[in-house]
């Protein structure tokens, strides 16, 4: 009974959906790789957590109430632009990366302090407004007009978990040493790649105001 009434029946439907979301790379995704080339987990899992935050932000959002925020047209826009201005920035430094002969060069490199990760992993994720769309299309599908708030809260602390696991994955496996060092000579040109994509994510948020 306490099982059902935390879960919807939809629960299965709605964890499949979004695990397969997050199987597609977006920025979050490049921006992880891009700190745990260089920093390895060490320097990458308070981004993790960043961006997990971020999404349990829009979830909040979602279940309190998205649809007053979406429909303003101004405040939409003013995230949505905030956020590719964000991507621009952090995109231009990825592609100034230098190449280095030996991936533990990087070791020497001072490890961002979690403050600033932490910092990295929010705003890419709160400066995303699509991320609360997608939530929003996610359990009102999914979950329907049925779903209480004790079974909306519980799908969204799955959804946390899993956003914050999923990503820590990414980053660790990304930092093992034999990974680093199939990739040590090609480290600048994945930061680059990364950087690059980060770029486009932004150029298109802008090329969606041209008339």
């Amino acid at each position: 009974m306490l099982f059902s009434s935390l879960l919807p029946a939809a629960f299965p439907m709605l964890a499949l959906a979004h695990f397969v979301a997050l199987l597609s790379p977006g920025q979050d995704f490049f921006l992880i790789v891009a700190h745990s080339l260089r920093h390895r987990l060490r320097g990458s899992r308070y981004i993790c957590l960043g961006i997990a935050i971020g999404n349990a932000i829009y979830i909040a959002v979602t279940i309190l109430g998205w649809t007053s925020i979406r429909d303003n047209q101004m405040a939409f826009s003013f995230v949505e632009i905030s956020g590719a201005l964000y991507l621009l920035w952090i995109g231009s430094k990825l592609i100034q990366s230098k190449k280095s002969d030996a991936i533990w060069d990087t070791e020497q490199e001072k490890v961002p302090s979690a403050i600033k990760q932490l910092l990295l992993g929010l705003n890419s994720a709160i400066l995303n407004p699509k991320n609360a769309l997608f939530y929003m299309s996610l359990m009102a599908v999914i979950l329907g007009n049925e779903v209480t708030l004790a079974q909306q809260i519980t799908s969204g602390v799955w959804m946390f978990l899993i956003v914050l696991l999923w990503n820590l994955l990414i980053a660790a496996t990304i930092g093992q040493p034999r990974v680093q060092t199939y990739l040590a000579k090609g480290i600048h040109i994945i930061e680059r790649s990364a950087g690059v994509i980060l770029i486009c994510f932004g150029v298109i948020v802008f090329a969606s105001y041209l008339p």
